[in-house]
């Protein structure tokens, strides 16, 4: 199989208003540490470069806050948040529940296009040379991932529940990157779960989910 072209970022959904568009441009740019933790947030600033007015920014910082990636002190402005090791037990503690259930969700109740959709997906991952992604695109193919699973688990409340700690477990991810080793094995562990999931094999998929998170958690660890 060659070489995959296809970016994760064009597999996303333009979002519809300027609201919109600044949340998901700010986010990925806290997410990404791009805006280092407990960096100050200038809205004229991110206005201007995001080319999106100052209403719209504001907006999109204030649903951050709700989502613990910016903080906001009286007359002393708005801040992303700091990227603690400590959070990494209380997130895992959600998500080693949350993950494998909608692992499991997405196996029973995912449609055949949508099955189909994570198979190619799989394919896509499998032919993914790690070694040559910088640490934003191996990122963004691991957000990715974990949303199809997510979106395909057909329940809107579960799919943001997770999306909120994935986002905040990728910060520590992020931070952390460059110290891990067998980063290749973690993406890998992507196709068996895909791959599980377009094939309904829920028990299966669940614990491959379960062991997913766990060994996260270790990995992160072992780097600290």
């Amino acid at each position: 199989m060659g070489p995959v072209t296809t970016t994760p970022q064009e597999l996303e959904q333009t979002p519809a208003s300027l609201a919109d568009r600044a949340y998901v441009a700010i986010q990925d740019l806290l997410i990404m540490l791009d805006i280092p933790p407990m960096a100050p947030i200038d809205d004229a600033a991110l206005s201007e470069s995001l080319g999106i007015g100052r209403t719209p920014v504001r907006e999109a910082l204030k649903r951050l806050q709700g989502e613990r990636l910016v903080v906001s002190y009286p007359r002393r402005g708005t801040f992303a948040t700091g990227v603690d090791i400590t959070d990494l037990a209380y997130i895992s503690e959600i998500r080693v529940q949350l993950e494998p259930l909608a692992a499991r969700r997405a196996a029973q109740a995912a449609g055949r296009e949508v099955k189909a959709q994570l198979a190619e997906l799989a394919d896509q991952i499998e032919a993914l040379d790690v070694t040559t992604l910088d640490r934003s695109d191996l990122m963004r193919w691991d957000l990715h991932v974990h949303r199809a699973i997510y979106r395909a688990a057909g329940n809107p409340h579960l799919e943001d529940t997770l999306v909120r700690y994935d986002n905040l477990a990728t910060r520590i991810f992020c931070l952390f990157l460059d110290r891990m080793q067998h980063f290749d094995r973690h993406v890998g562990e992507h196709v068996a779960l895909l791959r599980g999931i377009a094939e309904g094999e829920a028990d299966k998929v669940a614990k491959l989910a379960r062991e997913h998170v766990i060994g996260f958690e270790k990995a992160i660890r072992s780097a600290t």
